[in-house]
């Protein structure tokens, strides 16, 4: 595991990541049920990373306005973290981790282009299209996690990627009503022929037959990709390999709801519970800690 020198940061810069903390963990669950097994030395810089990944991600889906120029805007304030002194205090706080773990640009800018990416396309002909997106959207999260804690080789990356594209694809079918009140749509074209359901059908909110296969077909997918990643789990250690694992198996849940639903996420969100997502760290955690993995 990569190490630190503790050193004393002035108190704006303590602020700052008091702010990211703050903002973290006024989002989603995900980040507040990880964070409370997170070295508190840590916690800052994945608050901070975490923060800049919601930022833009706010932009591209709910910022008003032009958000190619918002998202210009963003980037700029991405390279002040590089070769500047930015004021803003969630990219002051991530300047202070870009330096601490010597962060390349490149995950952030692919972040970026993802959003990019979403104001100008709203269908994905293939799968190979969304995994195109999804290897910008998606997988550079893992590899900065990687980075912060020491560990981002070739082979763990390839393990990384599999399972964050498989955390994405698990979050487009679940929010496929969603995204498509957002005038998107990720199911593959391809996809849709091949099973007969049609674009009009997705609108009027139709669950048939179809629909219900070409689900299936996506979560069978993206189960297989669960498990390509799942290896990556046995090479971390400590609260590290907890994190990875819980966030695994979160994404199977999600798809394990939907599989209850008999794959109708038009009629209802499918969705884990904070209660059993607080249950399934526990019982994670106690597995671990009895096998002494941590």
């Amino acid at each position: 595991m990569r190490t630190r020198e503790a050193a004393q940061v002035p108190a704006s810069l303590e602020s700052a990541y008091r702010e990211c903390i703050a903002i973290a963990r006024s989002h989603y669950e995900n980040f507040s049920v990880a964070s409370r097994l997170m070295p508190d030395d840590m916690l800052p810089h994945v608050a901070a990373i975490y923060t800049y990944c919601r930022g833009v991600d706010d932009l591209g889906d709910e910022a008003e306005g032009n958000r190619l120029a918002l998202l210009d805007e963003w980037a700029a304030q991405l390279e002040q973290c590089y070769t500047g002194s930015p004021t803003e205090p969630r990219f002051l706080a991530l300047q202070h981790t870009i330096s601490a773990f010597d962060i390349d640009r490149q995950p952030f800018l692919d972040l970026i282009e993802a959003n990019r990416m979403d104001q100008l396309n709203t269908r994905y002909e293939t799968y190979e299209d969304v995994l195109y997106y999804c290897r910008h959207s998606a997988n550079p999260v893992g590899r900065l996690y990687l980075t912060l804690i020491g560990l981002n080789d070739p082979e763990r990356r390839e393990l990384s990627d599999a399972t964050c594209t498989a955390l994405q694809l698990a979050n487009f079918w679940q929010d496929v009503k969603r995204d498509h009140a957002m005038g998107r749509i990720y199911l593959p074209q391809e996809d849709m022929r091949r099973f007969g359901y049609t674009e009009e059908e997705l609108a009027r909110g139709e669950y048939t037959p179809a629909f219900r296969n070409l689900m299936a077909f996506q979560v069978d997918r993206t189960r297989r990709l669960f498990d390509n990643g799942l290896p990556l789990v046995d090479t971390l250690e400590d609260i590290f390999k907890l994190h990875v694992k819980l966030f695994t198996l979160g994404g199977v849940r999600v798809l394990d709801a939907i599989e209850r639903q008999h794959y109708d996420v038009l009629s209802r969100r499918p969705t884990v519970t904070k209660a059993r997502k607080t249950w399934l760290l526990t019982k994670t955690w106690l597995r671990m800690k009895l096998s002494r993995q941590i």
